[in-house]
């Protein structure tokens, strides 16, 4: 049986205020949560909660066990201004609640190099305030671009023990190069990678529909998943996996979060 802490738990959802799925986490003892910056119809951002709210949810969540991420807006750029002002204010926002990763995408749209140098000040703001940056694979998203990225980040000082990768195994599906097989995505990471955050979802290969684990493909064939917490426990995973959606009902997750927990223990 596996000794290695996972942690599972789900995210704010931009069709239903946030404390909603938050309550929700804590009424069935999730022990992870993000809080995802996108207002959408009715979402959430960091300007919405207070620092007087922000030091309450710190309390509650180590009573509770739960640790929290939180993730930059979709739009936050690093090689921009007001994209990484939107990062700061996500990793302050991160600080004051006790967070222990904040994720951003990873940008295929400038070179490796720019993009991981755009990363130094935030890497610096974030050692300070005592969380990690990771960086998550979109649909377009290589492989050999996450190494490369990864690469460039092996050589700056700011970046030891400061960043890793948020694997979208959703998102792995769609890519071109893997389509249908985000297993090989994973296995043409390279070592030099680390995974720290997990956003589990999948889908038909169609789009991006976010689909709860076990209910998708992995319903009617888990060994997918079952390939993928083995590769994981590999590579030494130890942090949290966030189920990326609100289904109806609710409940889903929780039977998600139990059928996943249960594969983990006996991969």
């Amino acid at each position: 049986m596996s000794t290695t802490r996972i942690r599972i738990g789900n995210q704010t959802s931009c069709h239903v205020p946030a404390r909603l799925p938050y309550e929700f986490a804590v009424d069935h003892g999730f022990d992870a949560f993000e809080w995802f910056s996108d207002k959408g119809d009715c979402g959430w951002c960091e300007d919405d909660m207070p620092q007087a709210e922000r030091a309450q949810l710190r309390r509650a969540a180590q009573q509770q066990g739960i640790l929290f991420s939180v993730h930059a807006p979709v739009t936050a750029d690093p090689t921009t201004l007001s994209g990484a002002e939107a990062i700061r204010r996500s990793i302050r926002f991160g600080g004051d609640v006790g967070a222990d990763v904040v994720n951003l995408h990873l940008s295929c749209e400038h070179g490796a190099k720019p993009f991981a140098e755009a990363l130094r000040p935030l890497l610096v703001v974030a050692r300070a305030t005592g969380v990690r940056l990771c960086l998550e694979n979109m649909p377009h998203t290589s492989p050999d671009h996450v190494n490369t990225v990864f690469g460039v980040l092996s050589t700056l000082p700011e970046a030891v023990g400061q960043v890793g990768m948020c694997l979208d195994s959703g998102h792995a599906n769609l890519f071109a190069g893997t389509h249908h097989d985000y297993l090989a995505f994973v296995d043409q990471l390279g070592e030099h990678v680390p995974i720290i955050h997990w956003h589990a979802h999948e889908n038909w290969g169609d789009r991006d529909s976010h689909l709860p684990l076990f209910t998708g493909p992995s319903g009617r064939d888990d060994r997918g998943v079952r390939g993928l917490v083995r590769r994981l426990k590999r590579r030494g995973f130890s942090g949290s996996v966030v189920l990326e959606q609100w289904p109806r009902p609710p409940d889903i997750l929780v039977r998600t979060r139990e059928r996943l927990r249960q594969l983990w223990e006996a991969g």
